[in-house]
């Protein structure tokens, strides 16, 4: 039996906006025919009309469930190097309240209408929470380790987490440029050759970052002897942190995370040497931690693919993939029709999941949001109404 929706707009992402269309969807949520508004005045079927538009289900590309147990533990505004430090220190919790906090987060993402997560996982906590799940998860397992000697050790551990994930999708990742030593670079990268994964990394989310590779100064020297690592053999490479770390990778699909002080030069030293980068932008987490944005119109100009996240419950008061698209609406401008390409299409073609997920098309299963909007496609606010 079909389900027939209709609202003042209909946004498939993969064609233009239908005003007044109609969505004929089949009870395993498959879409099964789009109608313009003639054409559906001459259906003899009941329709459910709604005042608002109809979307496609959000694809969360970055998050860290994991963390769910920190929501407001950390005080927003610390800048990442405090931020880091205190995730460190605070992320050990009852193994039951990191369990509850994890399925609560998973619930409050699905209500928020998002139907996949690309997620950062450093152990195995979440398998089961994912398994039972409404939601479509691939983990990207954190590789992180910075002295040369140990990068065996560490990835051969990453690589049993991976494993234990089975048969869920998963891949072994860098954590981020400051903390993976060349040589386990060189181990992620072999190995997602080799099995043709994906690979996520947090990139630029603060000045300290670049200065570290330029110069090695700034405040990760006080991260690591909070750490308590010795880092006399690091020689700084004099360039930008993604201009010494993306060589390391040469050609998977990679996302690259945050982006908070990436350059235009940076950017274009990424497109000149690797062909699938994604660039994925968690405003709310970007505001909470370093009170700043990356730069949006400058992304825009250099036509990258933009997707979207929402970061950890750590750095961010919800998981809401709409509030995200609304923030960046507000803070930078961006068009409504831009901003929904962003958090749907380009997050599923980034996790080769565009045969169900992304657009509101015949034979698609992607899930059908409502949201408001005004007139001139602002979002209003940012509460979802799942219609599937």
């Amino acid at each position: 039996m079909l389900q027939y929706f209709s609202a003042d707009w209909i946004f498939p992402v993969s064609a233009p906006p239908i005003k007044n269309g109609v969505i004929a969807v089949g009870e395993d949520g498959e879409i099964k025919e789009i109608f313009t508004a003639d054409e559906a005045e001459r259906l003899d079927v009941s329709v459910e009309k709604h005042t608002g538009a109809i979307v496609p289900g959000f694809i969360n590309t970055h998050c860290h469930l994991e963390l769910s147990h920190m929501l407001a533990q950390i005080p927003e505004h610390t800048g990442l190097v405090a931020f880091v430090q205190q995730i460190i220190s605070s992320r050990q919790a009852d193994a039951v309240q990191i369990d509850m906090a994890m399925r609560n987060a998973d619930k409050q993402m699905f209500e928020n209408g998002i139907v996949v997560v690309g997620d950062i996982s450093n152990q195995i906590a979440s398998k089961e929470i994912k398994q039972r799940s409404k939601i479509y998860y691939h983990t990207f397992v954190e590789a992180m380790g910075f002295n040369p000697q140990r990068a065996n050790v560490i990835m051969d551990y990453a690589v049993g987490i991976k494993n234990e994930f089975a048969p869920l999708p998963a891949s072994v990742v860098p954590h981020a440029p400051y903390s993976v030593s060349p040589q386990l670079f060189a181990l992620i990268n072999e190995a997602a050759e080799k099995e043709d994964a994906l690979i996520s990394i947090h990139n630029q989310e603060t000045t300290n970052e670049n200065a570290f590779f330029e110069s090695k100064t700034g405040g990760f020297l006080d991260l690591y002897r909070f750490l308590g690592l010795d880092i006399t053999f690091f020689e700084p490479s004099k360039k930008t942190s993604l201009q010494t770390w993306l060589p390391h990778i040469k050609k998977q699909k990679t996302l690259l995370v945050h982006n908070t002080v990436s350059s235009k030069e940076d950017v274009e030293f990424a497109k000149q040497n690797h062909q699938n980068l994604y660039w994925c932008l968690c405003p709310q987490a970007n505001l909470y931690i370093e009170n700043s944005l990356p730069d949006v119109d400058m992304l825009i100009d250099e036509e990258v693919k933009i997707t979207l996240g929402t970061d950890s419950l750590a750095s961010n008061k919800q998981l809401n993939i709409l509030s995200e698209m609304k923030t960046l609406q507000q803070y930078k401008n961006v068009s409504f029709e831009k901003l929904l390409q962003w958090a749907t299409i380009n997050g599923a073609e980034f996790l080769g999941l565009t045969s169900l997920f992304g657009s509101i098309e015949v034979g698609k299963k992607p899930g059908l949001n409502l949201i408001q909007l005004s007139e001139d496609f602002l979002i209003e606010n940012d509460q979802v109404n799942k219609l599937m």
